[in-house]
């Protein structure tokens, strides 16, 4: 625990356990033991690298305030697991009522005369089998440079958050494609289908008029036993009638035809 005269914070290093390619959060918890409101600022060395929300607030007298550190996702992982990065918690005495709505960056300005409490934090990396790296004991260089770490992420925050939508909208998309795909398939199918009723009943009525055309080559009515016949074959084949069927048939009556001729 990092212990001031205003505020303490819990825990006095900020420990990340460190994955390529993965945002990591870890939470700072701010005690104020006076009897006094009390408005603190979080700044960092790296404004681009990590966000603080909030990154300024109003802890209230005998109160706590809980501070969440978020870093963004990392490409590569430093030399040794060691980090520099720095952060500084600025803290000074409110009027009481005041919210953190009401909080200006002059009330932390030193050259105003404000008696600002400050304390320094730094970021330990934590290696996957969760083996802490513990950095330099020494404090930071007096040319270390702390800066406010809300809007200074808000542009890396906002790009992350284009790219996620752009993934779900080119998900929407594929399954858009999918829905038009299975229905251009459902389609097909269908037409297939009725095309090959179509070709079906084309087949039957062409054998009916050469069965017709045969018969009446011989002079003789067409019986009506033989038409039953050929309706009840067709619907045996699946409303088809087969070629050899036909020939059949209308050998059948040439024959029939010539005999009841003669």
């Amino acid at each position: 625990m990092s212990t001031g005269e205003l505020l303490s914070s819990e825990p006095s290093e900020l420990k990340f356990p460190f994955e390529l390619k993965k945002q990591i959060s870890c939470s700072l918890q701010l005690s104020n033991k006076t009897d006094n409101y009390v408005a603190f600022k979080v700044k960092t060395t790296n404004p681009k690298k990590y966000c603080v929300r909030p990154n300024t607030g109003v802890v209230l007298p005998r109160s706590t305030c809980d501070v969440i550190v978020t870093m963004q996702a990392q490409k590569e992982a430093p030399p040794d697991m060691q980090c520099r990065d720095k952060f500084l918690l600025q803290s000074v005495k409110v009027n009481d009522g005041l919210t953190a709505n009401d909080i200006t960056a002059e009330m932390f300005n030193k050259e105003a005369g404000n008696v600002v409490e400050e304390c320094k934090l730094k970021v330990v990396y934590i290696s996957p089998p969760s083996t802490a790296q513990e950095g330099s004991e020494e404090g930071p260089s007096p040319g270390v440079s702390f800066s406010d770490g809300k809007h200074a992420n808000a542009a890396e925050f906002a790009s992350g958050a284009r790219a996620f939508t752009e993934g779900l909208e080119a998900q929407e998309i594929s399954s858009e494609e999918k829905a038009l795909m299975t229905k251009l398939t459902e389609e097909k199918n269908k037409a297939i289908q009725q095309s090959n009723k179509l070709r079906h009943e084309l087949q039957k009525a062409l054998c009916v008029l050469l069965i017709k055309s045969l018969w009446y080559s011989s002079v003789l009515p067409l019986p009506s036993s033989f038409v039953d016949l050929f309706k009840r074959e067709g619907s045996k084949s699946g409303g088809g009638v087969s070629f050899m069927f036909v020939m059949l048939i209308g050998l059948l009556g040439i024959i029939m035809g010539y005999i009841m001729k003669k």
